[in-house]
C-alpha cells in the first residue's frame, strides 16, 4: 500500500502541492531576497555613510556569521515552541531589523542591525527547509527542488528590487524587504496549519554532535569552502564591476535567474545522470574555472558580467545537490542536518566578504577571485578523498529497499 501511494506522489506534478508549502515557498524567496538585496547598494552605503570597502562588506559578515551561530540553536527551539511559532518569529525579527537597517544613521549600526536580522533569517530557514521537505507531496528530492527554486527566485529579485529602490535610495531596500517580510509573515499565519505544536524535543548539543557523522561532517566542510567562492562571487563583485545600483542589480539578476534555472531543471538531470556526489565535482572545478576567468578579466567589466552570470549557472547545480546530499546522508531529523550544515557553511559565507575586500585592496582586484577558485577546487578535493564516507548520499530510495530486500532473502535463507 505504501509503495503505491509513495509511487502516485511521486507521479504528480512538482508544482502540485499543499497551501501551506506554497506559503513558506514565499516567506522563502523573500528571505533569500535578503541576501542579494544589499549588494547593489554596497557602493552607495560606502560614499554616502562615509565607509570603506571592508565596513560595507561586514554588512554581509555579520549577517552570515550569526545566521550559521544561530543556526546550531534553531532545532533545539522549534523542537519547544512548534514549526509555525519558529517560522513566524523568525520572520518578525527581520521585520524589525530590516526597518532599523532602514532608518539607521551610521554603517555601523547597521552592522548590529544586519546581525540581528541573520538571527531572525537562521530561525527561518533551518525550519523551513525542514518543514517543505516534510509538507510537500513528490519525495524528498522534490521538496528541496522547490527550496532551491525559492532561493534562486529571490537571490535573483533581490538585486533587482535593490538596485531599483537603490536607485531612489539606500534605504529602499530594506524598506521593501520589511514590507514583503510583513507579506510573507501573514501568509504563514492564515495559511500553514495543522499540527505545527512541539514535538520531540531536541538536545542543544544535537547539531554539533550531528557535525561527528562522517558523511554529515564531510558535506559541511566541502560546503564551507564551497560557500567562501559563492559570496566572493557575490559580495565582493559590485566593487570592481563600478556600476550604479541599477547596473548592479541588473547584473545580478542575471546571476539568479541563472542559478535558479540550473537548481530546479538542471541539477535534477544532472544528479540522475551521475549521482550526486560526481555532480558536485564536475560543478565546482567548472565554478574554478569560471572564477579564474573572472580573476584574470577583472577590469574588462563585459567579461566580468558574463563570468557573474555563468557562475550562477554552476552554483545552482551546486547548491540543488548539496541540499540534497546533506537531507540523504544521515538517518538523523532532518531539521538537525539542516541545522549543523548551515551553520558551517555560513561561517564559510561570513569569512569571505571582508576577507575578499581585504586581499583585493592589499593585493589587486584579480586575487579575490582566485582565492575564491582555490575554496572551490579545495572543496572538490574533500569530496574525492571522500568517497567511501560519502557513498550514502548516491543511495536512492529504490536502492535502500533493494538493500534491506535482499537483507531479508539472505536471513530467510
Amino acid at each position: 500500500m505504501s509503495a503505491s501511494n509513495d509511487h502516485s506522489d511521486h507521479d504528480q506534478p512538482m508544482w502540485k502541492q499543499p497551501l501551506p508549502v506554497w506559503a513558506i515557498a514565499f516567506a522563502c524567496v523573500v528571505a533569500f531576497m535578503g541576501i542579494g538585496l544589499v549588494d547593489p547598494i554596497l557602493p552607495a552605503i560606502a560614499e554616502q555613510l562615509h565607509a570603506t570597502t571592508f565596513q560595507s562588506e561586514l554588512l554581509f559578515t555579520s549577517y552570515l556569521l550569526i545566521t550559521g551561530l544561530a543556526m546550531l540553536i534553531t532545532s533545539f527551539v522549534s523542537s519547544r515552541i512548534g514549526t509555525k511559532t519558529t517560522l513566524m518569529l523568525g520572520l518578525g525579527a527581520v521585520i524589525v531589523f530590516a526597518f532599523l537597517c532602514a532608518i539607521s544613521g551610521s554603517v555601523d549600526a547597521m552592522i548590529g542591525f544586519r546581525a540581528g536580522w541573520g538571527l531572525g533569517n537562521a530561525l527561518f530557514i533551518s525550519t523551513a527547509l525542514a518543514a517543505i521537505v516534510g509538507a510537500a507531496s513528490g519525495g524528498t528530492g522534490r521538496a528541496i527542488v522547490l527550496y532551491e527554486a525559492a532561493l534562486g527566485i529571490g537571490i535573483a529579485i533581490g538585486p533587482l528590487i535593490g538596485g531599483l529602490l537603490g536607485e531612489i535610495s539606500w534605504r529602499g531596500p530594506f524598506l521593501g524587504v520589511t514590507v514583503l517580510m510583513a507579506v510573507a509573515f501573514v501568509a504563514i499565519a492564515v495559511l500553514l496549519r495543522g499540527p505545527q505544536g512541539p514535538r520531540e524535543r531536541i538536545a542543544l548539543s544535537a547539531p554539533l554532535r550531528a557535525l561527528g557523522r562522517p558523511a554529515l561532517g564531510l558535506l559541511a566542510i566541502a560546503a564551507l569552502f564551497y560557500n567562501i567562492a559563492f559570496f566572493i562571487l557575490l559580495a565582493y563583485s559590485p566593487f570592481p564591476l563600478g556600476f550604479g545600483a541599477m547596473g548592479i542589480g541588473y547584473t545580478f539578476f542575471g546571476w539568479g535567474i541563472a542559478l535558479a534555472v540550473t537548481s530546479v531543471w538542471l541539477a535534477p538531470i544532472v544528479i540522475r545522470t551521475w549521482g550526486r556526489r560526481i555532480a558536485l565535482m564536475i560543478a565546482l572545478p567548472l565554478l574554478a574555472a569560471d572564477l579564474v576567468v573572472a580573476g584574470f578579466l577583472v577590469e574588462h567589466v563585459t567579461a566580468l558580467v558574463v563570468c557573474i552570470i555563468v557562475g550562477g549557472l554552476f552554483l545552482g547545480v551546486c547548491n540543488t545537490t548539496l541540499t540534497e546530499a546533506v537531507m540523504e546522508a544521515t538517518d538523523l531529523p532532518r531539521q538537525i542536518a539542516s541545522s549543523s550544515y548551515s551553520a558551517v557553511r555560513f561561517l564559510g559565507g561570513a569569512a569571505a566578504p571582508p576577507l575578499a575586500a581585504w586581499l583585493g585592496e592589499a593585493f589587486s582586484e584579480t586575487v579575490p577571485y582566485l582565492f575564491a577558485a582555490a575554496a572551490a577546487v579545495i572543496a572538490t578535493l574533500v569530496l574525492a578523498l571522500a568517497k567511501r564516507p560519502l557513498a550514502v548520499i548516491d543511495q536512492s530510495d529504490a536502492d535502500r529497499a533493494e538493500e534491506a530486500e535482499s537483507v531479508v532473502v539472505g536471513d530467510a535463507a
